[in-house]
């Protein structure tokens, strides 16, 4: 499963587990955080678009 985020102003595709470096976030490096800005979702053949971001994601 991957997803399509939004953090500082760039979209970023994801996926669980994976380290992610962006900018302008005040977090300690190494720590967990989440996001909430979810475009998209992907799974196999299945895609999810959000309008403009994904229910409960």
């Amino acid at each position: 499963m991957y997803a399509v985020i939004v953090t500082g102003g760039k979209q970023y595709r994801v996926m669980e587990g994976e380290v992610l470096r962006v900018e302008l976030i005040d977090a300690e490096a190494g720590s967990e955080i989440a996001f909430d800005q979810v475009l998209l979702l992907g799974d196999g053949e299945k895609v999810t678009v959000g309008a403009p971001h994904v229910a409960g994601a």
